[in-house]
C-alpha cells in the first residue's frame, strides 16, 4: 500500500478533510478516522462470518447432494431390474410369434415410453401385475429422486453465487479502509494503527483454567500478537471464530468456523458465570466471538490493525455466552 507520504500535511489535510490543520484539533480528527476505519472493519467482518456460514451451508448441502445421487442411482438399477422382469414376463406370454405391438414394449428405451408402450398391450393384466406395479413405482420414484438432485444443485448455485457475493463485500470493505489509512499522513497512520495496540492490556501470564478449557485458554493466548485474516484459522493468522475453533480444537472439541454457529453450542452462560475457556459473542446478528479469560477479559482475533489480542469483556456490544465441551 503506497503511503502519501510525500504530501505535506497541511495540503493533505485541506484536501481530504479528514485531519485539521490546528494540532490541538488533530487527535479528535484521528480518533473519527479510527472509528470510520473500525467500522469498515466490522462490515468486512459481517461479510466474513455470513461467508462462514455459507461455506458450512455448501458442505452440508455437497454432501447431502451425494446421498441424493446415490438414491437416484439405486432407484435407477432398481427401475432397469424391473423393466428387465416386465420385458421377459411379455416374452413369455407371447413366445416368439408375432409380437405386433408389443414389440414396441420389447425395445422400448426410454422408461416412460415403456410404460406407455406396454399399457397399450390389450392383455398385459395378464402378465404378473406384480412386475407392473413395480416398474411403475420405480419410474416415481426415480423422478423424485432426480428432482431432489435438481433441487439441489440449483441450492449449491445458489450458495456459491452468495458466497462469491460476500467474498466480494469483505474485499471492498477491507480495500475501503486501507485506502482511508493511505490517505492520511505517515504518523498520522501509524497513531492509528497502533491505538488498539497500545491500549491493549498485558497479555496475563496466569489464568485460573481448569479441565479442558485449560488447553484452549493456553491455545488463544499464544496467538497474541498474530495476524487477523478473514476466514483463517491457524497456523499463524485467524479470524475470530477460526481462533475459537482451533482454540478448542486443542482440548477435542470440535466447533463450526463460524460465530453464530458456536453460539448455538454448548451450554448457556450469563456474563455472572463466565469462567475461562467460556465463548463470548458480540453485535446482533452476532458477528464477533472471543474467549473469556477472566478478570472481566477475552482474547480474541479483533480485526486486521490489531490481530490477536486481549480485551476488556465489555469492549464491543456483549451478546451473550456458551460453554462449550
Amino acid at each position: 500500500m503506497r503511503i502519501a507520504s510525500a504530501v505535506s500535511g497541511i495540503a493533505l489535510a485541506a484536501s481530504l478533510g479528514l485531519v485539521s490543520s490546528s494540532p490541538a484539533q488533530a487527535d479528535p480528527e484521528i480518533q473519527d478516522v479510527q472509528a470510520r476505519v473500525d467500522r469498515l472493519y466490522h462490515e468486512a467482518e459481517q461479510a466474513s462470518e455470513r461467508y462462514n456460514d455459507a461455506k458450512i451451508q455448501l458442505d452440508d448441502l455437497k454432501a447431502d447432494l451425494g446421498s441424493v445421487k446415490a438414491d437416484e442411482a439405486r432407484a435407477e438399477t432398481s427401475l432397469d431390474a424391473a423393466r428387465r422382469d416386465a420385458r421377459r414376463a411379455v416374452l413369455r406370454q407371447y413366445g416368439n410369434g408375432d409380437l405386433g405391438a408389443v414389440s414396441q414394449v420389447v425395445t422400448a428405451g426410454d422408461p416412460e415410453s415403456f410404460l406407455a408402450d406396454i399399457s397399450t398391450v390389450a392383455t398385459y393384466r395378464e402378465l404378473q401385475q406384480g412386475l407392473f406395479d413395480d416398474y411403475s413405482t420405480g419410474l416415481k420414484a426415480l423422478s423424485i429422486r432426480r428432482d431432489a438432485t435438481e433441487k439441489r444443485l440449483d441450492q449449491v448455485a445458489d450458495l456459491e453465487r452468495q458466497l462469491a457475493d460476500e467474498k466480494a463485500t469483505i474485499d471492498a470493505r477491507l480495500a475501503d479502509a486501507k485506502d482511508l489509512l493511505a490517505r492520511l499522513k505517515e504518523e498520522e497512520r501509524r497513531a492509528i494503527l497502533s491505538r488498539s495496540a497500545s491500549s491493549t492490556p498485558r497479555t496475563p501470564v496466569d489464568v485460573p483454567a481448569s479441565g479442558r478449557a485449560a488447553a484452549a485458554v493456553q491455545y488463544a493466548l499464544a496467538q497474541v500478537g498474530d495476524a487477523y485474516v478473514y476466514g483463517a484459522a491457524g497456523p499463524s493468522a485467524f479470524d475470530c471464530s477460526g481462533l475459537t475453533m482451533m482454540a478448542w480444537a486443542q482440548a477435542g472439541v470440535s466447533l463450526p468456523h463460524s460465530s453464530s454457529a458456536q453460539s448455538g453450542l454448548g451450554t448457556r452462560i450469563s456474563p455472572s458465570a463466565l469462567q475461562p475457556g467460556d465463548l463470548v459473542f458480540y453485535y446482533s446478528p452476532i458477528s464477533h466471538v472471543g474467549m473469556y479469560i477472566g478478570n472481566g477479559m477475552i482474547v480474541h482475533a479483533a480485526n486486521p490493525s490489531s490481530g490477536v489480542e486481549v480485551s476488556p469483556l465489555y469492549s464491543m456490544p456483549f451478546s451473550g455466552a456458551v460453554r462449550p465441551g
